[in-house]
């Protein structure tokens, strides 16, 4: 099986802690992405990653020297967002991180689909940004069904904890024969489950460091996860959606 997750928009760089395991499978087409950005003007690019100037002006500073074949750091260890912090990559073991390297793939608008200890730099560019290059409205349609077809390459069942934005690189072309397990973590308000965003992030990273450290295979072991106060709960799961409840305080 293979579990797919989102990216996170904060990115370190950190050439110490792992040694990095290849590069990326569609690194030319982010070498394309990489000239495209460069020819945009400075409030271009601030407007097409949607943020501060703080922020703009860092990865506007990152793109004109941007390397991408030194300096790399392994994927897993490179983004610094809540669900990251959870997984805890940097302190896991031997057989864990060779679990992740084989079943994991990160979805990236920028790289595509990227392996746990893929090399990597420190990038923004967000899967549902408004831009594209030439010839692509968006990156989805750039990227059309090479992410779906990577991730399926080696086996046919997908265990998904993305978010919609990146689910959604799959979701379009998934057919008959991709069996997909989603992931649900929510708790009880007003007589009906909702899923916080910032609770949810901090579960899936928990959910991924379960998958590793158990080196699972089989998706009925998922169900047994029991971590950050969640517990399956068979009565609203079905065969593709395997749904968490957090006990009420």
């Amino acid at each position: 099986m293979k579990i797919i997750i989102s990216p996170a928009k904060k990115m370190k760089q950190d050439t110490d802690t792992l040694e990095c395991q290849g590069l990326p499978v569609f690194l030319e087409k982010t070498e394309r992405l990489l000239q495209w950005m460069k020819e945009l003007s400075y409030e271009e690019l601030k407007k097409l990653w949607n943020c501060s100037d703080s922020i703009a002006r860092l990865n506007y500073e990152r793109i004109q020297t941007m390397d991408l074949r030194r300096n790399l750091t392994p994927a897993l260890l490179a983004y610094e967002g809540i669900q990251y912090q959870y997984l805890a990559p940097a302190v896991l073991e031997e057989g864990a991180l060779s679990y992740l390297s084989e079943n994991l793939f990160i979805l990236s608008g920028f790289y595509g689909a990227l392996r746990a200890m893929d090399g990597v730099v420190p990038y923004r560019l967000e899967m549902q940004a408004k831009g594209a290059p030439k010839a692509s409205e968006n990156l989805y349609e750039f990227w059309k069904d090479e992410i779906y077809r990577e991730v399926t390459r080696e086996d046919s069942l997908i265990i998904n904890l993305a978010s919609k934005e990146y689910y959604r690189c799959l979701e379009k072309y998934r057919t008959a024969a991709t069996e997909c397990i989603t992931c649900i973590f929510g708790e009880w308000k007003e007589g009906r489950v909702i899923q916080k965003g910032t609770q949810a992030k901090m579960a899936r990273g928990e959910m991924v460091r379960y998958l590793a450290r158990k080196k699972v295979q089989n998706p009925e072991e998922i169900k047994e996860f029991c971590r950050l106060g969640y517990s399956f709960e068979k009565s609203l799961s079905s065969d593709s959606q395997y749904v968490f409840i957090k006990a009420g305080r």
